[in-house]
């Protein structure tokens, strides 16, 4: 379950949170109590965004950019999922798997996203894209000049704007989606300690290591 209380349509007031209700959920449904868009995903993002109006119609009008932008959508979707991987969302990767399907990626491409560095299915621009991103989202925007490079040799100024912007705006959204544990992204913490059976008496394992 998500970290924060799902809002149930019947305290929602804000037309446009009822709009999206209505349009991913069916006007017959709570999405707090009966889970599942028409997207085939849980659904709780818009409840649980629901939770501030504000900040709700703020995330909408961001995905409304999409409209106007000159950035192809092949390479927007492709700094998307990347960014979904590298900060471990399995939802925003999923949802842009599935976008980039849609818009015609091969299938081979999107299963190579994640070992991309080895893979010679992309063109320059295309691993320029996925360098850039990892630059975004691992190091914080630390991008080699060389990788900046072939973005400005092969976009324009607008459209390096729009992949920057974009790019970071869905790192934004896979690190919410973590941390309130939303849609694909309610999954157990995958690192624990794994406890030594009942009985067992452990050494120092320094010392074993280093033969003393």
């Amino acid at each position: 379950m998500p970290r924060l209380r799902e809002i149930p349509r019947a305290e929602v007031t804000d037309e446009k949170i009822l709009f999206f209700y209505d349009r991913l959920f069916g006007p017959d449904k709570d999405p707090a109590v009966d889970h599942g868009t028409i997207h085939a995903t849980p659904g709780d993002w818009w409840t649980v965004f629901a939770q501030s109006p504000d900040v709700f119609r703020h995330a909408v009008r961001g995905f409304a950019l999409y409209r106007n932008v000159n950035l192809d959508p092949l390479l927007r979707e492709l700094g998307q999922a990347r960014a979904g991987y590298a900060r471990g969302s399995q939802f925003v990767f999923s949802q842009h798997c599935k976008q980039m399907r849609s818009l015609g990626m091969a299938e081979e491409k999107i299963e190579a996203i994640p070992y991309w560095q080895v893979s010679d299915l992309f063109s320059p621009l295309e691993r320029a894209v996925l360098a850039y991103t990892d630059g975004l989202v691992h190091d914080g925007g630390r991008v080699p000049d060389e990788v900046f490079e072939v973005l400005r040799a092969n976009l324009s100024d607008r459209e390096v704007m729009e992949l920057t912007y974009i790019t970071c705006m869905y790192d934004m959204h896979a690190t919410i989606c973590r941390a309130l544990k939303l849609e694909f992204d309610d999954r157990p913490e995958p690192v624990e300690e794994v406890r030594i059976p009942e009985g067992v008496e452990v050494a120092d394992l320094s010392a074993d290591l280093a033969g003393e």
